[in-house]
């Protein structure tokens, strides 16, 4: 049969990502992007589409004949797009707007979790001060409050500061308040048609900003696969514990959850416990994930859009290890500087270091300029984690935009010691 035509749904990192990928597929003909990137368009056909407009992103596919529509970032998906996919007759990888939830509101996510028996930390959702200020006193420093609604992964105040977890839950029309997860973190992606679950292999982020996990948290500044400290079987244990009885208890709810459920863990002194559920790809860490994946991505994604994911062999990895570093524009989190330019990051592949275009556009002269705050990402592959790693950072030390800065210690301690990280 002719290859499948694909159209990705976004514009950032992990998009870009997941198109470098879907271009290795040999079943796959051609990709498309709404809106993409200057980083995407070197490699597939970029369309100004609005993201978040579900009937625009629906006839965009219908006039490309795309077989398979795959969502990349949470807030299209809250939306309803992938509804609007699926009603034009469209195979879709991503949950619809009511399956999304899971992420779009963290309560609902812990409502799932309780009635599917899902270990999590036991927390309180506040409309009130009165509400959140019980909550603060029932659980103690330090202190976990996280915007109920989507936040871009910055939403999560966790502090031992009394009055500005008050301050933050201020901020927020509804919070959650919860107890402190103790324990390493560890992101576990599962690709799922609503019924089979495919695990992929764990990946670590780092969301503060700073070196040594200081400063406010971010939607993250690197990450890095396998983890070698990592329980052997954890990947079993979280498949039985947590993916499928999720996944099992959304079907249930008559809204089953179609696409990437990814689980924010930690393994605590208790257990693992699951932090948070994301609706799709997490980004920093499916740069990472993407750039050992053996499997052809758009075989698997297809599979799981139309419901025949039991019939995919599990996952395929490289041997090795892979490391992706994020450079952040001047005054990322709070108040990033756009329009700075950005030399050095051409080229796709060189040395096992790839440049993944996030927050970028293209100025009237042509030249490469940032335009948002996480402006790219440098993964570097390689046997082991120290490889991967020396070959990430000689690639970004090689690249230039006034102001920038990433992290130096992205995967250092996992390279540097087999032992659990604090």
């Amino acid at each position: 049969m002719a290859g499948r035509r694909v159209l990705v749904v976004g514009s950032g990192g992990r998009e870009h990502a997941l198109v470098l990928a879907l271009s290795r597929d040999p079943g796959v003909a051609e990709v498309h992007v709404a809106p993409g990137n200057p980083g995407t368009a070197s490699i597939a056909t970029n369309h100004p589409v609005d993201p978040l407009d579900g009937p625009q992103v629906a006839r965009l596919a219908t006039s490309l004949a795309a077989d398979l529509v795959v969502i990349g970032p949470e807030a299209p998906l809250v939306a309803g797009v992938a509804d609007a996919v699926r009603e034009a007759g469209i195979a879709c990888f991503g949950p619809t707007a009511e399956a999304a939830r899971i992420e779009g509101s963290k309560s609902f996510a812990k409502e799932v979790m309780a009635a599917a028996g899902v270990p999590t930390g036991a927390s309180r959702t506040c409309r009130t001060v009165a509400e959140t200020t019980a909550a603060l006193d029932e659980f103690g420093p330090p202190y976990v409050v996280k915007d109920d609604g989507l936040a871009a992964g910055k939403g999560v105040l966790v502090t031992e500061d009394r009055q500005a977890a008050l301050g933050h839950a201020a901020g927020c029309p509804q919070v959650v308040v919860e107890e402190y997860l103790d324990g390493p973190e560890v992101s576990l992606f599962a690709i799922t048609d609503g019924s089979t679950v495919l695990p992929m292999q764990p990946a670590q982020d780092f969301k503060r900003v700073g070196d040594g996990d200081t400063g406010p948290n971010t939607g993250g500044m690197g990450a890095y696969t396998p983890l070698p400290w990592a329980p052997r079987d954890l990947v079993e244990d979280v498949l039985a514990t947590v993916l499928q009885p999720t996944v099992d208890e959304m079907a249930r709810r008559g809204t089953p959850f179609v696409g990437l459920l990814y689980a924010g863990l930690a393994l605590t002194s208790r257990g693992v416990r699951v932090i948070e559920f994301n609706a799709r790809f997490g980004d920093p860490e499916t740069q990472a994930l993407l750039a050992v994946l053996e499997s052809p991505l758009g075989e698997v994604l297809y599979a799981a859009a139309t419901g025949t994911l039991a019939d995919q062999p599990p996952l395929r990895w490289r041997p090795g290890a892979a490391v992706a570093v994020v450079l952040g524009a001047e005054g990322y989190p709070q108040q990033p500087v756009v329009g700075g330019r950005i030399t050095g990051a051409d080229g796709q592949l060189s040395d096992g270091a790839q440049v993944i275009q996030a927050g970028t556009a293209v100025d009237d002269e042509g030249h490469l300029i940032s335009s948002g705050g996480r402006v790219l990402a440098v993964v570097g592959a390689g046997d082991a984690l120290d490889s991967a790693r020396r070959a990430a950072y000689d690639r970004i030390s090689r690249i230039s935009l006034p102001g920038s800065f990433y992290r130096s210690d992205i995967a250092e301690a996992a390279a540097t010691s087999a032992s659990v990280p604090e």
